[in-house]
């Protein structure tokens, strides 16, 4: 494997708090709803890569309050406030044309997100903060290789159909089972490998570890994101850096998770 010469970029966004509303849902796997999101206020709105996520505020389940984000000069004045509940969602798609975001929810009932998701319907509203910014990852490496659990499969499926349609990519999808598979446009020669749980723990099975572990690293310069569960992907990263890998060159960890707890509001990176 060569070493990679080139390096993601970094760039912020200006801070824009929005109230949007629900235009459609969809469950698209027997545990993946996608919801639609739309309003005039996604004006100026911007995201350019698979890995940009927002702050969807959320309103309280028990007392129906919905209190929804403040800034003043490009800082968030509000997120201890009493009554705040937000989640951090990636961004599957956006719109610009027709003003909508896409975001698809993990269904389940461990959390307030996954909760809210199950119950939406048109005309619902969310507050959104973000995208704070993003991470271009060159277009142009020899090879990428893909890894994510579920809660990392909307950025990882966005980035497949973005992707340059002659990109060389392996890519390795966990999921609860094979009913939780879904469409992905990846490039033409991209190798997809689904990694079924088949009822073990989601964080617990050491799938996305085992593919990397096996992984023939093909020659030339290699680029590798992998994203799940926080304390799954240590050994990732310990691995990875072992193989020469470096991070902001040719390789991106980040927990989007943590088993034990519901607030997904955390992306633990590398160090």
């Amino acid at each position: 494997m060569a070493v990679a010469q080139r390096q993601t970029r970094l760039e912020m966004y200006p801070l824009k708090p929005r109230v949007l509303e629900v235009r459609s849902v969809e469950r698209i796997t027997p545990r993946m709803i996608r919801v639609t999101l739309g309003g005039d206020d996604l004006e100026g709105f911007r995201s350019d890569n698979h890995a940009d996520h927002v702050k969807l505020w959320f309103p309280d389940e028990e007392t129906g309050e919905h209190v929804l984000p403040i800034v003043e000069n490009d800082r968030a004045l509000n997120f201890r406030a009493p009554g705040v509940v937000f989640r951090d969602y990636t961004v599957r798609r956006f719109d610009a044309a027709a003003r909508e975001l896409t975001v698809d929810f993990v269904a389940h009932d461990h959390g307030p997100a996954g909760r809210w998701a199950g119950r939406a319907e048109p005309g619902m509203r969310l507050g959104v903060l973000g995208p704070r910014g993003t991470e271009f990852v060159p277009d142009d490496y020899d090879h990428y290789v893909i890894a994510a659990d579920e809660t990392a499969l909307p950025a990882a499926a966005r980035w497949l159909e973005e992707l340059p349609r002659d990109a060389a990519v392996q890519a390795f999808l966990e999921v609860a089972d094979a009913a939780e598979e879904q469409r992905v446009d990846a490039p033409a020669g991209a190798s997809v490998t689904w990694l079924h749980r088949d009822g073990a723990e989601a964080g617990g099975t050491g799938l996305l570890e085992r593919a990397i572990r096996d992984l023939r690293v093909p020659e030339g310069e290699c680029f590798v994101w992998v994203a799940g569960e926080a304390t799954a992907l240590r050994p990732v990263r310990r691995l990875l850096k072992e193989r020469g890998f470096v991070k902001g060159r040719s390789m991106d960890v980040d927990g989007y998770w943590r088993r034990g707890t519901s607030n997904l509001d955390h992306h633990e990176e590398d160090d």
